[in-house]
């Protein structure tokens, strides 16, 4: 099944550029112009995966981001950008990026990069683990891993799909050390500064959804990865 890539770029001659040049890789694209139309043509048609640019007039991408993810939760994002600065970068991940291309813009780098989030997403978080189960009781939470909802009471969470596999790894290894290292290269498939800094975001995503029972923590063993813990 071919995927279907929703590119929202505002520069004329990138936008023609990269849509020509992935559906030569066989993807079908879509190019909205700017923010407002890609979010029309989000809700016109089904798509496995957005390319989006952060300096757009009207809407920049982090507001598209964000309406996406209100949208579909469990879309994929990629921006592309020239903005390189590290706040940016950790204000990227946190509208929900999957991943962060600099401008100008590797072609070749980029398919690399799609495949790579579709594969992963594709997989599921089931997938991720060496645990059959799929329900994780977490103190007082109640996490699904195949329906990526994360329950505490009558409230239901839904995660994104990197969310839920984050945190059923997390939650197979309950208690013990997971490597850094070794999930940067199980999620992101990559350990560089901008795999690093998407999982530091996607910690403290998770620490905040699950700060209403004080007795789970995620801890930051520096330099060696993290612990989900349950105390009494």
């Amino acid at each position: 099944m071919t995927p279907k890539i929703l590119l929202v770029e505002d520069d004329e001659t990138l936008g023609f550029l990269l849509g020509e040049f992935l559906r030569s890789r066989d993807f079908e694209v879509t190019w909205a112009k700017d923010g407002v139309d890609g979010l029309r043509q989000f809700n016109a048609a089904p798509f496995d995966l957005c390319l989006l640019d952060v300096m757009m007039p009207a809407l920049d991408g982090f507001t598209v981001a964000e309406l996406l993810r209100q949208r579909k939760a469990d879309l994929p994002i990629i921006f592309l950008t020239a903005k390189s600065l590290h706040a940016d970068v950790v204000r990227g991940f946190k509208a929900g990026a999957d991943d962060y291309i600099k401008k100008p813009v590797d072609e070749e780098e980029l398919v690399v990069r799609i495949q790579a989030v579709l594969k992963r997403t594709a997989a599921g978080p089931t997938d991720f683990g060496t645990d059959a189960r799929t329900v994780f009781q977490l103190g007082d939470y109640v996490f699904d891993s195949n329906k990526l909802k994360l329950q505490l009471g009558n409230q239901v969470r839904q995660l994104t799909e990197m969310e839920a596999q984050l945190l059923k790894i997390l939650c197979e290894r309950m208690g013990q050390l997971v490597q850094r290292e070794w999930v940067l290269e199980k999620i992101w498939s990559r350990n560089d500064f901008l795999a690093r800094k998407s999982m530091d975001v996607f910690i403290s995503r998770l620490r905040k959804y699950l700060e209403d029972d004080q007795r789970l923590r995620i801890t930051n063993l520096h330099g060696s990865g993290f612990v989900l813990e349950l105390t009494d």
